[in-house]
């Protein structure tokens, strides 16, 4: 991999350097700015190491007409705001023992800029750079993003008793650039993965995202499976399945994979499309002929998904949609405007969720054996165009889209409770079924020819009797 060759600072970070070296300090721009600017990659955070205690940092910065906030003052980190543009400057330190495997217990002050560096994660985060002296790495971390590899700085086991999360943080670089993990390194991340319970359900969570929305998601799934099954044990039972099908050529983790990959990388479908076949080891037989099959393995693959979700921090209103997703991902829709509305009404007239649904079916197909996958795909991009022509078309598929409501239905002599809304389902299914249009006149009139019908006069009868209307 080529690294770029001209690192830009912005004018406020430049200035604030500028400030610190002028008071006769050293400061330098370190860390993911040094490694994402070399990689020709955008980003927004530039954090500054600085040989000036934070008070020192403060004094300086405020003379200068700067803003400070004392944000983390007891690890020497002070907040400079610059025109409005926040940067953390942190004295050169180095970190004491670690307690909860997260964060030290005390930090000690340092003389130089390559003592600070030596207690950075991994090489290509442990870089620095002001615009006189270049970039500073002492632990070749640029040799490494060359090599698209990701390594620890000085003794793996050491980087990562210190802050399980870095294990994580190893599969999320993995996934975001498609590195791969250094052997020793990854030992290191295997013999300490038992520490991830230390860390908490937020921090596992944000890191657990950012991989599945990762470009290499799907290789980094593969790569690091055996250490990301301390946080998703889930995923064991599905490494080395064989599926038995000649619908799957990859067993149910690579399968699943490929169908991360093969989904937009956007938080809903790619979670939905992690889980969607987490149920298949359990419901897995061989017919008489030897072929296997999963009958059922979505409803099962929901509690699964249900369970991991409620272990890590999610809205219920995010996991309603993720389980709702896995749950029918396999159902067969017919890709006209009746099929399409029907499920749409069974989605509570989500057409982001089916959209959604589209996509993960194109992506579970994409994950199956190529010969069975183009006609898959062809029709998950054909109920998309359905889609699109309902939505354009506006036409009613929920109870709230009909051009009656329920208290039209209630004047018409329905009591109010559970036939009103019995009564709305009667008229959604006439109009989805074509067979009634969305009108208020031709609705209030199916209504009353319903009201008359046998059926539910014996029900409307019978509410009546039991509520005293009309008595």
């Amino acid at each position: 991999m080529a690294l770029s060759d001209s690192l830009l600072l912005p004018d406020t970070a430049l200035r604030v350097l500028s400030v610190l070296d002028d008071a006769g300090y050293e400061a330098w721009a370190v860390g993911g700015f040094v490694r994402d600017a070399l990689l020709g990659r955008a980003c927004s955070d530039i954090d500054i190491a600085c040989s000036a205690p934070w008070q020192e940092t403060q004094r300086v910065c405020e003379l200068a007409g700067m803003r400070t906030h004392e944000t983390g003052t007891q690890h020497g980190t002070l907040t400079v705001v610059c025109d409005d543009e926040a940067f953390e400057v942190t004295t050169f330190r180095t970190d004491g023992a670690y307690k909860d495997s997260r964060h030290p217990e005390s930090v000690q002050f340092v003389k130089t800029i390559e003592e600070d560096l030596a207690r950075r994660d991994f090489t290509m985060n442990a870089l620095a750079y002001r615009p006189d002296r270049g970039v500073l790495d002492p632990f070749g971390g640029q040799a490494d993003m060359e090599a698209g590899v990701i390594r620890a700085v000085g003794d793996p086991h050491k980087r990562f008793e210190e802050d399980a999360l870095r294990i994580l943080r190893a599969c999320r670089f993995s996934s975001e650039l498609g590195y791969s993990i250094d052997p020793a390194t990854f030992q290191g991340m295997l013999a300490n993965k038992g520490l991830l319970s230390r860390i908490s359900a937020e921090r596992v969570t944000h890191e657990l995202q950012r991989l599945l929305l990762g470009e290499h998601a799907g290789d980094a799934l593969l790569r690091c499976v055996d250490v990301l099954a301390a946080v998703l044990p889930e995923l064991v039972a599905m490494k080395g399945f064989d599926q038995h099908t000649p619908y799957h050529v990859f067993d149910v983790l690579e399968h699943t994979a490929r169908v991360v990959d093969g989904v937009p990388r956007y938080p809903l479908v790619r979670w939905a499309a992690l889980f969607h076949d987490m149920g298949k080891p359990a419901c897995f037989f061989f017919d008489e002929n030897g072929i296997g099959h999963f009958y059922g393995h979505a409803a099962v693959s929901v509690p699964i998904a249900r369970g991991i979700m409620q272990r890590l921090t999610f809205s219920n209103a995010f996991m309603d949609k993720v389980l709702t997703l896995v749950k029918r991902h396999d159902d067969v829709v017919p890709a006209n405007p009746k099929a399409v509305k029907r499920m749409l009404a069974r989605l509570g007239g989500d057409t982001e969720l089916f959209a959604a649904l589209c996509d993960l079916k194109r992506g579970d197909a994409r994950g199956q054996s190529p010969q069975f996958s183009g006609d898959r795909i062809a029709l998950a991009n054909e109920l998309q165009g359905v889609l699109n022509e309902i939505m354009e078309a506006n036409e009613a598929f929920t109870m709230k889209s009909l051009a009656i409501s329920g208290r039209d239905v209630m004047k018409l002599g329905v009591p109010q409770g559970p036939l009103v809304g019995e009564m709305l389902h009667r008229v959604l299914d006439a109009v989805i079924d074509e067979e009634l249009p969305n009108s208020h006149d031709d609705q209030v009139k199916y209504v009353a020819s319903c009201i008359e019908d046998e059926n539910f006069s014996k029900k409307f009868s019978k509410r009546v009797d039991e509520k005293g209307y009309g008595a």
